[in-house]
């Protein structure tokens, strides 16, 4: 009788595996479109050996544990992979929103003057600068047309717009990266808080039972992803725990900052200026990879140094043309300007059509002045000799652009081969922890029989007791 009984029970626990192992199989095939679902498994054990007149007997079988199949190694390099996208990908943005702020296409691809843009349409500050300086040729041609002298001044004032807007668009650029740090900041905090939280509700639910928190472990690996968007870190077990994790940013030697303790955030970012800062003692961090620090590098590199040239355009601009209409420095200067950006540069309110010379001081013929500023634009400059410059006006201009065009073009090519990178690592990872339709098809029908199998086994032993029973009585 013992015997019978010893085998139900036995054949109830095979029973409950099986089940188990069916609802998870349905449980992966549910999963099988979710990015963020590892696949899972139920692990199973005998429940234990006893001794029995007929010898050592096993108890059954039983479902030691529910487990996800990860690489912890597959999960750091595809998290690793987000980032570095993500840098790439922000600033590809940034550069082509400063291109759309020139106001002209910037394409890498031709020659080096297309690549300046200096073939761009009207309203750009490649054509302005041409249409101001043929503009003098022309006042040179004929000094006393009041018709030359009003397209003049109208070609000064598109060339001085331009640079004002230029410049004012490339400065809102720059707010606007600003902002979409602060925001992505905040993103971060909140994601760093919900890793933590995690943590916690993790080491709660395996205290007993290591490992068995699956879904949670999954929410934590997604937020892990999200985190590597904005920025980069490194994870590892939390050495006072099996499950927890925590994450580390770097300072500039290199050092660890760390980010997230055991269920605890320990500081969180900030942005003052260019210099992030996290960790309770608020350390500068050193970011390799993120749309943070894709954003700001933008920010402060190529779209600052792009402000920087027109600044210095405008600055030799106003220092050369003013030099040629007023060499003696008493009758009045064509532009004006103030501080060292190109947002200030104007003609001078004392500047009509009337007013304006072709000559200082000559005869109504004389086109001195007229052809001194016209030959400008010809002239090349030198940051050697004291100029804010080197080359000409147009080559200068052409040089900056192509270097925003040029700096696009390597991030548009290196996120290309970036997003490939990070598609063959994801491939990987899907090969060991995504869900397989035909696996989990054929473990479905595996632990169908099992399933079906144990039933049989336990409707014998009922009819066997039955049959026990009837003859006892």
């Amino acid at each position: 009788m013992s015997g019978l009984f010893g085998s139900l029970n036995a054949s109830i626990s095979a029973l409950n595996a099986q089940s188990l192992a069916l609802q998870t199989a349905g449980k992966n095939l549910a999963n099988v479109n979710n990015p963020n679902y590892a696949r899972q498994r139920v692990v199973m054990g005998d429940l234990g050996t006893v001794l029995t007149p007929q010898g050592a007997q096993s108890t059954g079988l039983q479902a030691l544990q529910t487990e996800q199949i990860r690489d912890a190694l597959l999960d750091r390099q595809v998290t690793r992979e987000i980032s570095n996208t993500a840098v790439l990908t922000s600033q590809q943005a940034a550069y082509k929103n400063a291109e759309a702020g020139l106001g002209q296409s910037v394409d890498t691809s031709q020659s080096t003057a297309a690549a300046s843009g200096l073939s761009a349409g009207q309203g750009s500050v490649a054509a302005a600068l041409s249409d101001f300086f043929n503009a003098f040729s022309s006042l040179a041609a004929s000094p006393t047309d009041t018709g030359v002298r009003q397209t003049l001044l109208q070609k000064a004032a598109i060339l001085t717009n331009g640079l004002q807007s230029t410049d004012f668009n490339l400065s809102q650029l720059q707010s606007d990266l600003t902002t979409q740090a602060n925001t992505d900041i905040t993103s971060t905090n909140t994601i760093l808080g919900a890793i933590a939280n995690l943590n916690g509700q993790i080491a709660r639910l395996e205290v007993n039972h290591p490992g068995s928190a699956v879904d949670l472990r999954d929410q934590r690996q997604t937020q892990l992803e999200l985190l590597a968007g904005k920025m980069s870190f490194t994870s590892s077990i939390d050495p006072g725990s099996s499950a927890q994790v925590d994450v580390y940013a770097v300072d500039a030697s290199g050092s660890p900052v760390p980010l997230v303790t055991q269920a605890a955030v320990t500081g969180p970012l900030t942005l003052t200026g260019s210099v992030l800062s996290a960790g309770s003692l608020a350390t500068a961090l050193t970011l390799s990879g993120g749309s943070i620090k894709g954003g700001l590098d933008a920010r402060d590199g190529v779209v600052q140094t792009l402000r920087d040239q027109l600044g210095a355009l405008s600055k030799q601009l106003v220092t050369s043309v003013n030099a040629a209409y007023n060499p003696t420095g008493t009758t009045g200067d064509f532009f004006t300007a103030s501080g060292t950006t190109a947002a200030t540069i104007n003609v001078a309110a004392g500047v009509t059509p009337s007013s304006l010379k072709a000559s200082d001081g000559g005869a109504a013929g004389d086109n001195t002045v007229a052809n001194a500023i016209s030959a400008l634009a010809s002239q090349s400059f030198s940051t050697a000799g004291g100029d804010a410059i080197d080359g000409t006006f147009s080559q200068f201009y052409g040089n900056a652009v192509s270097s925003l065009g040029q700096a696009a073009a390597t991030a548009t090519t290196q996120l290309a081969n970036q997003t490939n990178i990070e598609t063959v690592v994801r491939s990987q990872r899907d090969a060991v922890s995504g869900v397989s339709l035909d696996e989990e098809s054929a473990d479905l029908v595996k632990y169908q029989r099992s399933y079906e199998a144990s039933a049989r086994v336990i409707s014998i032993i009922d009819s066997l007791l039955d049959t026990i029973i009837k003859l006892g009585t």
